[in-house]
C-alpha cells in the first residue's frame, strides 16, 4: 500500500543520497506568509537537508494577503510528510476538518439546487461504479439517481457534522481537507521553519542585482545588507517582485474565462454545531462562503466589479448574514485571475500569488503552492536544474494550472440562473480552453468522458469524481421530457443498499466538535487506497 505522503509529494525518483551536494547551496525565499514559509519547510525537507540553505526575507513593511481559509486534502499531506501532527497545529490556527464544498443554489434544474463536492474515502471503491453507471444511464434518458449525495461517505458525514477522521477499530480513511485561520497558519509555518533551522531575515528590498548571464545574483536590503544567493523564490504576492518586475516574464490572463475579480470578507460568530464543510453560496453578482473554524466562521463574497460595486457587494453580503447595523468591519480586495507564462525562470521560481491565482472557489490556492514547490524540489532532488528539467517542470505546472481553471470555469458555464446579467454572462460565455470545450461537448453528446480524462485528453487537475460530481450535481442531463414513459423503471443498482452502507459507516466517525477538543495522533498505517480513476 502506498504511504500518504508518497501519494501527495513523492511524484520523481529516489531521495539523493546522504553525501550528495546539492545543485544549488543557497536558496533565499522573498516573501514569507503561507506560500513562503512553505516553499522554505518543503526545501528544507529534501533529500539534501542542511546542505541545502534556505532564508525567508520577509518584509516588515508588506502585510500578509491572509483570506483564503480552506484547503484541498493535499494540505493534510504536507503536514504528514513534516511530520508535523493536527494536534499541534490545528489548535494553533482554529482550525477544523473539511469533508468537501457543499454549492448552494448555482443550479436551478429541479433536484439540483444543492451538490456537495465530496473528497474521496476508501469507502466510495464500494459506491463509485454504481454512481459513474447510473449518470450514464441518466444521460441517456433513464430515470435513474444519479444525484452526488447520496452515493459518498464525505456528504454524509458533512450533512451529520462529523469530522472525517473515523475511530481507530474503523481502518477505512478518508481524503479530508481543513478550514483555518490563514494568518496564524503563516505564524505557525513561520515558528517551525525557524525550529528547523531555516534563516528569517527581516528586511525589506531596495534593489535586486542581476549578472552578466541575465540571472538574479543578489538582493539589495534596507539598511544597506546585501544577500546573495544562488536560487531564489518569489512570494511576493501579485506584486511579482522578481518573476514580473526584474524578469519581465509573461502572463497568461484567465480574465476571459473567469470573471471575478474581488472579494470582501466579513467575521460572524460560531454557534451551534461545527460542520465538516465549505458552504458556496451562490449571490446574485458571485457567490459567497461560509467556512467554520474553531473561534468563528469567514464569510466572504467573491463578485465581479463589471456587474456590481464594492460597496453593493458589501451591502448585499451584510444582508444576506444579518449584519446590515452591525460594527462590524468588512475586508475588500481585488484579484487577479491567471498565471506566468514560466514559474521557473531563470534561477527564479515564482510560488502563490507570484505565480498566478485561480480564484478562491474550491479552494486550490495552497494546492497550487504545494505542487509547485514539491515539483521544484524533486526536480532539485535529481540534481538537474538545466533547461530541459526547467521546460518540464513549467509544463507541468501550467498543465496543472490551466486544468484546475477549466474545473472552476465549469461551475459557472454550467449554471442556470437567469436572475441576473452576472449568470446570464456566465453561462453564455464562450471564452473557454479547447479541451473543456471538447470535455462538455463529449458530456452533453451522452458519452462517457472517463477515457478523456484518464489519457489527459481533457479535465486534467481533477479525478474522475470530481468532474463526474460536478456535472450530475448541477444536474446537466437530458429534460426530463426526454425520459422514456413507459412502464416503471428499476435502477440497476439499489441506491438504498448504497445509502445503507453510508449510513452504517458513518455511525464509526465522531462528533466534529467533540474530536477538535481531543485530536488523537495520525495512524501512521492509513494509506488512501480511493479513486482517482
Amino acid at each position: 500500500m502506498t504511504d500518504t505522503a508518497t501519494v501527495y509529494r513523492r511524484v520523481a525518483g529516489a531521495r539523493p543520497t546522504r553525501d550528495a551536494e546539492p545543485p544549488i547551496r543557497h536558496v533565499a525565499v522573498v516573501g514569507g506568509g503561507t506560500a513562503g514559509w512553505m516553499t522554505a519547510l518543503l526545501l528544507a525537507h529534501s533529500g539534501y537537508g542542511r546542505r541545502l540553505q534556505v532564508t525567508v526575507l520577509e518584509s516588515p513593511q508588506v502585510g500578509i494577503i491572509g483570506v483564503g481559509e480552506g484547503s484541498t486534502p493535499w494540505l493534510r499531506g504536507f503536514f504528514e510528510e513534516l511530520g508535523i501532527e493536527e494536534a499541534e497545529w490545528m489548535p494553533a490556527c482554529h482550525a477544523t476538518y473539511k469533508s468537501g464544498i457543499r454549492f448552494d443554489g448555482w443550479s436551478t434544474r429541479p433536484g439540483h439546487e444543492s451538490y456537495f463536492h465530496a473528497f474521496a474515502s476508501m469507502l466510495d471503491n464500494l459506491t463509485m461504479t454504481q454512481f459513474v453507471d447510473h449518470v450514464h444511464r441518466r444521460l441517456d434518458g433513464e430515470d435513474v439517481p444519479a444525484h452526488p449525495d447520496r452515493y459518498f461517505l464525505a456528504a454524509r458525514l458533512a450533512h451529520e457534522c462529523k469530522a472525517p477522521r473515523p475511530r481507530h477499530e474503523f481502518p477505512f480513511d478518508v481524503w479530508y481537507g481543513y478550514h483555518f485561520d490563514s494568518v496564524l497558519l503563516g505564524a505557525f509555518l513561520q515558528r517551525k521553519a525557524i525550529e528547523r533551522g531555516i534563516r528569517h531575515l527581516p528586511r525589506h528590498v531596495t534593489s535586486v542585482d542581476r549578472n552578466e548571464r541575465g540571472d538574479i545574483a543578489a538582493l539589495q536590503l534596507e539598511g544597506g545588507e546585501t544577500l546573495p544567493a544562488d536560487f531564489f523564490v518569489d512570494c511576493t504576492g501579485f506584486a511579482g517582485l522578481l518573476i514580473d518586475k526584474t524578469l519581465k516574464t509573461p502572463y497568461v490572463s484567465y480574465a476571459d474565462a473567469l470573471l471575478n475579480d474581488a472579494a470582501v470578507a466579513l467575521p460572524t460568530p460560531l454557534h451551534g454545531p461545527i460542520m465538516s464543510q465549505t458552504i458556496s453560496t451562490a449571490f446574485d453578482h458571485g457567490w459567497a462562503w461560509t467556512i467554520p473554524l474553531t473561534q468563528r466562521y469567514g464569510n466572504g463574497y467573491v463578485y465581479s466589479t463589471a456587474f456590481c460595486t464594492p460597496e453593493q457587494a458589501e451591502t448585499e453580503l451584510r444582508a444576506r448574514l444579518g449584519l446590515l447595523d452591525a460594527d462590524v468591519p468588512a475586508r475588500h480586495l481585488r484579484m487577479r485571475t491567471g498565471r506566468v507564462e514560466r514559474h521557473w525562470h531563470s534561477n527564479c521560481l515564482a510560488v502563490g500569488l507570484a505565480q498566478g491565482f485561480i480564484e478562491p472557489l474550491e479552494a486550490t490556492a495552497l494546492m497550487l503552492v504545494q505542487r509547485t514547490a514539491s515539483l521544484f524540489v524533486d526536480a532539485l532532488e535529481k540534481g538537474d536544474l538545466g533547461t530541459e528539467a526547467q521546460a518540464t517542470f513549467n509544463a507541468a505546472v501550467n498543465a496543472q494550472f490551466d486544468g484546475t481553471r477549466d474545473y472552476i470555469v465549469a461551475h459557472y458555464k454550467t449554471n442556470t440562473r437567469t436572475d441576473t446579467d452576472y449568470w446570464r454572462a456566465n453561462a453564455a460565455n464562450t471564452q473557454l480552453s479547447e479541451p473543456l470545450t471538447r470535455l462538455l461537448k463529449t458530456w452533453l453528446a451522452r458519452r462517457p468522458i472517463v477515457g478523456g480524462i484518464q489519457q489527459g485528453a481533457f479535465g486534467q487537475g481533477y479525478p474522475v469524481m470530481s468532474w463526474y460530481s460536478l456535472l450530475a450535481g448541477m444536474g446537466l442531463f437530458p429534460e426530463q421530457a426526454s425520459v422514456p414513459t413507459s412502464g416503471a423503471q428499476t435502477p440497476p443498482h439499489s441506491v438504498a443498499a448504497i445509502e445503507n452502507l453510508i449510513e452504517r459507516s458513518a455511525l464509526n466517525f465522531p462528533d466534529h466538535r467533540s474530536l477538535l477538543q481531543n485530536i488523537p495522533p495520525a495512524r501512521r498505517e492509513e494509506s488512501l487506497q480511493v479513486y482517482f480513476w
